[in-house]
């Protein structure tokens, strides 16, 4: 059976330890060799990038996301293990691991360290689909005689390049279509690789819940455990057409994925749709001033972010939720799209201006209608003169903090 070393990426025959290095971390399968179709995904990645930056927090617990009435954006394992997961209300998680560190997103930090493993991707495929900043789809077919080395070689090298160059892990999922490696790379995390073959499909997925077929959530699988389906040998026992009299056009992707069915193809070109931003607030607030300053905060990291991904958006939404959890969502679109934080903060606020009243648990800011940045801002704003004054000070302020850093400069408004 062919094996690789995963530290010095040795590859040999067989066996329990590398015969060149002696170390245990080894991957042996049937088609190690043959399968090209991967999914990479970061550990833990915000708060990776937090202990990575601050060493003083590396053997702690430590949770990324908002205040109390806020939810956790990630966690780092020593959290997981209290139980703490991503999603989670910030009060639940305070809950279980009491002693965890809270550290709020530093979203500029996390887009540099996933530019520079997107860089590192493109050294072995160009063919790469990214699902967000800490994960994605690579198709390495191929790519054997340009390497001179297997994929399950080169995707091994890429996470030991990870650690040690940016100090950040990731777990590779490793099969023949994007549905398998997707289950694949959550097999065995952190710092996982993990195989799943042709020839061992069918018996792989038999006994798993249907929350491993990706889309299914809470809402699906009641339905599905309705009609006594638990597991993926359940689904196997329904024919196409009876899934489909079932559960419409849900039933022809059960019926396909439960055999591991699935045909799409790695897609470079599949592009973001929107760019947002939202925070909930410890107490519930009407507070005029109060929210005006969250508009802009919002309206910043949106444009941060825009910027980072050399993008910008020309519908602009603000998105409130009120006591009674209701969501509201106001929507303008800008003349030409923009990347600007002033631009995104002066509809926003004035969508805000003409909602509802308060008070509200909940403000978001996003852009959509996503355009390259060399679109960005072209025509002005004839009504305001000032605008272009404001956009040169704001692409001078952006050159300071990339500098000096991103407290070197900070709006009064921001304080708020």
């Amino acid at each position: 059976m062919p094996a690789l070393c995963r530290d010095c990426l040795t590859c040999f025959p067989t066996g329990a330890r590398c015969p060149a290095c002696r170390s245990p971390r080894i991957l042996a399968h049937p088609e190690l060799e043959t399968l090209a179709i991967a999914h990479m995904d970061c550990d833990a990645f915000y708060a990776s990038v937090e202990k990575r930056d601050n060493p003083t927090l590396r053997d702690q617990p430590v949770i990324v996301g908002g205040g109390t009435r806020g939810v956790v954006s990630t966690c780092c394992y020593l959290a997981r293990i209290h139980g703490v997961r991503s999603a989670m209300p910030m009060f639940q998680a305070l809950k279980l691991c009491p002693q965890a560190v809270v550290v709020k997103p530093r979203f500029a930090a996390y887009t540099e360290a996933s530019r520079a493993i997107r860089a590192m991707m493109e050294e072995l495929t160009p063919a790469i689909e990214p699902l967000s900043l800490d994960e994605a789809f690579l198709d390495l077919t191929g790519t054997q005689r340009l390497h001179g080395h297997p994929p399950a070689v080169m995707l091994a090298r890429l996470t030991r390049d990870m650690e040690v160059q940016l100090g950040l892990t990731g777990s590779i999922g490793l099969s023949h279509n994007k549905y398998l490696a997707k289950i694949a790379s959550d097999l065995d995390k952190p710092r996982g690789f993990s195989i799943i073959g042709k020839a061992e499909t069918e018996e792989f997925l038999k006994p798993r819940s249907v929350r491993v077929i990706w889309g299914v959530g809470t809402a699906t699988q009641a339905a599905l455990e309705q009609a006594g389906i638990r597991t993926i040998a359940d689904l196997l026992r329904w024919s196409r057409q009876d899934l489909g009299a079932r559960f419409g056009q849900m039933g022809d992707r059960l019926y396909s994925l439960a055999r591991g069915q699935d045909t799409r193809r790695v897609n470079r070109d599949e592009k973001l749709k929107s760019i947002s931003k939202e925070t909930t607030f410890n107490e519930d607030t009407a507070d005029p001033d109060l929210l005006d300053g969250h508009i802009w905060r919002l309206s910043e990291q949106v444009a941060d972010r825009a910027k980072a991904k050399q993008l910008s958006g020309r519908t602009v939404t603000l998105k409130l939720k009120r006591t009674d959890f209701q969501t509201l969502t106001r929507r303008h679109t800008l003349a030409d799209p923009t990347q600007l934080t002033d631009r995104i903060y002066r509809a926003a606020r004035d969508l805000f201006i003409h909602a509802p009243p308060g008070p509200f648990r909940l403000i978001g800011v996003g852009i959509s209608d996503l355009a390259p940045e060399s679109e960005a801002d072209l025509s002005g704003d004839l009504l305001d003169p000032d605008a272009d004054r404001r956009a040169r000070a704001e692409r001078a302020a952006d050159a300071i903090r990339a500098r000096f850093g991103a407290e070197a400069i900070i709006k009064g408004r921001a304080l708020r």
